[in-house]
């Protein structure tokens, strides 16, 4: 399906991806312990969107060099696999280990009513592709 090339390069991009999500794991316990007593559930979890794309974003930083795409659909396809593999870890978690229902989960990816997720997912799509093309790796 993909060359080796690119299949070397989304593998690279799925390591990346697991130090995303130990990040974001940790800044998810933080969140619930520290934050959410102050301002409540739903408005911690608004503003952790931000501060979670802001890891992303430094993350993708340190690491977008060793990725090794040599061109943006490399980098576009990176992007892709990060969303898809966080939906799907989301919905995992949420489900299997913390028992969440399916209306607390789609809360998250209501914007009408919301929800930011959407907006960091957005981020994580775009950003290997967003700092490639700053460090000129295509």
């Amino acid at each position: 399906m993909f060359s080796d090339k690119t299949s070397h390069v989304l593998a690279r991009g799925f390591v990346v991806w697991l130090l995303i999500i130990v990040a974001e794991t940790i800044h998810g316990i933080a969140r619930t312990l520290l934050l959410e007593p102050l301002i409540g559930d739903f408005r911690a979890r608004q503003v952790s969107i931000f501060t979670g794309a802001a890891m992303i974003v430094v993350i993708t930083f340190v690491f977008v060099r060793w990725l090794k795409g040599s061109n943006a659909l490399d980098f576009i396809l990176i992007g892709t696999l990060w969303v898809i593999l966080t939906v799907g870890f989301e919905i995992l978690l949420g489900r299997l280990a913390l028992d969440l229902s399916w209306e607390r989960i789609a809360s998250d990816y209501n914007f009408f009513q919301g929800g930011l997720m959407l907006l960091g997912l957005l981020v994580m799509l775009l950003v290997p592709v967003t700092m490639a093309k700053l460090f000129d790796e295509f």
